[in-house]
């Protein structure tokens, strides 16, 4: 294609498969975490916000990687 440039640099596609998997894995676990910490603020304040922001950075690590992934060339 002459739109698009071509990327120097080339990754396995093992290692795109695996931080696909740790993409989602990041992404649905911290807003699993997000969600219950919202449930448990109701009982521990402190804990509740704890779980809510430690679950909402996790995910956005998680929305980063897309952005990184997205990035990447595969070298098959």
């Amino acid at each position: 294609m002459g739109f698009f440039k071509e990327s120097g640099s080339t990754t396995s596609s093992k290692l795109i498969a695996r931080l696909q998997q740790l993409i989602w894995i990041l992404i649905y676990g911290g807003l699993l975490t997000l969600v219950l910490g919202l449930s448990v603020q109701r009982m521990d304040d402190a804990l509740g916000w704890s779980m809510v922001v430690g679950g909402s950075v996790v995910a956005a690590i998680g929305f980063v990687l897309i952005y990184v992934r997205s990035r990447l060339t595969s070298s098959d």
